[in-house]
This record gives C-alpha cells, structure tokens and sequence, in this order.
C-alpha cells in the first residue's frame, strides 16, 4: 500500500484544492501550515502498535486520513478542501477512486468537520462507511 507525503501533499493536493475547489476564502500559502500537524496526519493511518497496524484495512487508513485532515486542522485554511484532494491523491496513488457527487462528498465532508471530537469513533466509522459505499477501482 502507497502512502501520501507531505511532498504529494504540497505539489498535487495543495494545488489542486487551490485550484479547483475554490471559494470566496482562499487557501493560504502551503509554508504557512502549522508545524508537524500535517505530518501526524500522513503518518497516523500506517502507526503500529506491538507490530500490529492500527488500521488494519484500506478503507481504514483511508477514513482515519480523511477524519485527521480535516479535524487536526493543519492549515490555516481551507482544511476539508485540503482533505478532499489529499483523499482523491491517497486513493489514486493505491488505484482506487470514488464515484460520488461532489456535493454529496462536500455535504459529508462538512458533516464530519461539524461532528463531536468525544464521537470521533463513530464519525471515522461513518467515514468507513461512506468510502465504502462509493470505492471504485482506478481504471
């Protein structure tokens, strides 16, 4: 399985969400995110504990990406948009896509940055849930 880097993260994701997902608040320059929080969020879905993955599965790697990018806040602004594009590169790097209407997944991406962080289990299981639901292989 391929991870993300913050590299892929700067050059695709970040330029991507600039330049496609735009709104009346734009997304500040990369070199102002806040220190070692993107990282956390990258490595967070590969971490082990006793040589045992703590996300077992894709998805879940997947879901736990999705669910940090957006609640950990890396950047000053523009965090869901962010989480989008870094999910569309994480699953193309792994040949998976996911077929969904953008405005279901932006509708779901705002639901997931308004939930409880005490419900954060149950908010990464829905994340599961949703990816799973529409994942596709890449062609």
């Amino acid at each position: 399985m391929k991870k993300i880097t913050v590299k892929q993260v700067e050059y695709i994701a970040f330029r991507l969400a600039q330049e496609t997902l735009s709104f009346n608040e734009p997304i500040p320059d990369f070199l102002t995110r806040y220190p070692n929080v993107l990282e956390s969020c990258l490595a967070t879905p590969f971490q082990t504990f006793s040589n045992k993955s703590l996300y077992k599965t894709f998805l879940a790697k997947a879901s736990i990406l999705f669910y940090l990018m957006i609640k950990n806040h890396p950047f000053q602004n523009g965090n869901k948009r962010l989480a989008i594009t870094t999910l569309f590169v994480f699953l193309y790097l792994n040949n998976k896509w996911i077929k969904v209407d953008l405005q279901k997944l932006y509708n779901f991406t705002v639901w997931v940055a308004s939930s409880p962080a005490e419900l954060k289990d149950e908010t990464v299981g829905a994340v599961e849930k949703f990816l799973k639901g529409y994942l596709v292989e890449r062609k």
